[in-house]
């Protein structure tokens, strides 16, 4: 079979087509390769400044390699073959946006760590339990979050409860699938008792 092409490679094709250092670059973008990467490898270390990274549209399976990104922003992984969020640790203070629709992600272990965390797009994985959702609630900077196309979304929205129950388990979400989240004021006069 084929194999993929490296990170490396990929590197040094974009910086052909760019005319610019990678290693000094603040957006690079490595969608879509032919044939796909397969493994963020050592490479990836090496993108120091960047801020907005694209991997979409590849066959990666592991989140990998992001030590020394201490200014990664934007992740965008979007249909890859990645099962968990494991890796992000490394850049868990600065990225604020992590586009990852279109993968195979069930468990939500790890995630807390991405204390900057303003926006999630991860529609389209295996997500079924609430119990994995909630770990969402850990992120205290989450605002906007796109769902949709994950088991559990689907199994709600087709009793028409999936709004109600996604945003009382996350309180601070302002956006769900993109539509901006109402919050029902309590009238509940008890509330401080």
């Amino acid at each position: 079979q084929a194999k993929g092409t490296t990170v490396k490679e990929a590197l040094t094709k974009w910086e052909e087509k760019t005319g610019e250092k990678a290693s000094e670059s603040l957006s690079i973008k490595l969608y879509g390769q032919i044939p796909p990467i397969e493994r963020m490898d050592a490479s990836v270390s090496t993108l120091t400044n960047c801020q907005k990274l694209s991997l979409s549209t590849n066959c990666i399976e592991k989140i990998t390699n992001l030590n020394g990104l201490k200014n990664l922003r934007i992740l965008s992984l979007g249909r890859n073959n990645i099962k968990a969020l494991s890796g992000l640790e490394a850049v868990g203070d600065t990225l604020e946006e992590l586009w990852i629709s279109y993968n195979m992600i069930e468990k939500l272990k790890g995630v807390q760590c991405m204390r900057s965390l303003k926006v999630l797009y991860m529609s389209n994985n295996l997500v079924k339990e609430w119990g994995e959702f909630g770990r969402l609630a850990e992120l205290p900077s989450l605002i906007d979050l796109v769902f949709v196309g994950n088991p559990l979304e689907e199994k709600h929205s087709s009793d028409g409860t999936w709004m109600d129950e996604a945003s009382k388990r996350l309180p601070n979400l302002k956006k769900l699938d993109g539509t901006p989240v109402i919050k029902q004021e309590e009238d509940d006069g008890d509330e401080e008792s």
